[in-house]
């Protein structure tokens, strides 16, 4: 019978918080694209008290990123014994491969967001994506 391998915790925290931050940079930019931008809660322009749009993306890319820090822990975690099918995980690149490209094609595109603005809400994105895929991954190794 062969041996289960198990990864280091440390590996599949950091595989699983770079997977997270990967995906609410790419769900920030497309957000952002379809006009859920963060940067409308730093707007002083606007008589509302907080824009829809800048809530929505806020809850959207912290969803995402605890989410997929989760997910990923899972998969990392069972893939090392084998208990994940070759279609799945074909499955599971194809996906992240369409995310990513998307993301990419959003981000190629000319911004109507000012510069500084720009790169403010893409760095609270990262810092919100980091934090939420971190607890994501930490609360799946617990469970586990």
């Amino acid at each position: 019978m062969a041996e289960t391998t198990f990864f280091p915790r440390r590996l599949i925290l950091g595989g699983a918080m770079v997977a997270g931050m990967l995906l609410a940079l790419a769900v920030h930019m497309l957000g952002a694209r379809y006009g859920l931008d963060l940067g409308g809660l730093w707007r002083s322009d606007t008589t509302d008290f907080m824009p829809a749009g800048a809530a929505v993306a806020w809850w959207l890319i912290a969803t995402v990123a605890f989410s997929g820090g989760y997910f990923t822990a899972t998969l990392m975690d069972s893939a090392v014994s084998g208990q994940i099918p070759q279609r799945m995980r074909q499955f599971l690149i194809a996906i992240g491969v369409l995310l990513l490209a998307g993301a990419g094609q959003a981000a190629s595109a000319p911004s109507a967001v000012p510069t500084v603005s720009g790169v403010l809400t893409g760095v609270a994105a990262l810092l919100l994506g980091a934090a939420m895929a971190f607890c994501g991954a930490n609360f799946a190794l617990r469970k586990a």
